[in-house]
């Protein structure tokens, strides 16, 4: 029985490793300023959006109260560090409403909310897939450095500036 399970690890092991990409199976949450005393507001669904079945996060990000985001967001491993260091970025099946997005990364080395990795995309109007290579994630109030063996959450922001937010989200992978 011990030798069969090990078997299959190592078949998952090889597999995985071979993939060209590796879906993750994401569990948004949904989080804005409020949390901070902002009053932007938002809200994340599950909805069927031109097709496809996504997740739309939807609100209206204002900057009183020293606020300014609205985000969908997901942890990796229960929350622990997933060794990603065989990729190299992360690619979003996205659709929306021409807005720039941050799409935010952060590892179990950061240890304020406020810190993380994080880089800006377009969401267009058509279903596209964005490839955001990790080399384009810069370094937010943190002097770490990203070390993807150590990526723990995965965050799409619409963030720092008032705006209509409107962005789904079908898909989410690591890639080669």
């Amino acid at each position: 029985m011990i030798r069969w399970a090990a078997s299959i690890v190592l078949l998952c092991w090889a597999m995985m490793t071979q993939a060209q990409t590796l879906d993750l199976d994401p569990q948004w949450e949904y989080v804005a300023d409020t949390v901070m005393g902002g009053v932007s507001s938002g809200q994340a669904t599950r909805e069927v959006v031109q097709g496809r079945d996504a997740t739309r996060l939807t609100g209206i990000v204002s900057l009183d109260n020293n606020g300014g985001f609205v985000q969908i967001a997901f942890d990796l491993a229960g929350g622990a560090a997933l060794d990603t260091s065989a990729f190299k970025g992360i690619a979003l099946d996205v659709l929306g409403n021409g807005e720039t997005y941050d799409l935010r990364l952060r590892t179990d080395a950061l240890t304020r909310p406020w810190q993380s990795f994080r880089t800006e995309f377009t969401a267009p109007d058509t279903w596209t897939t964005i490839r955001l290579p990790f080399t384009a994630f810069t370094a937010h109030r943190t002097d770490a450095s990203f070390d993807p063996m150590r990526l723990r959450r995965i965050g799409v922001l619409a963030i720092g500036r008032e705006m209509q937010a409107d962005i789904a989200v079908s898909g989410v992978r690591l890639y080669r």
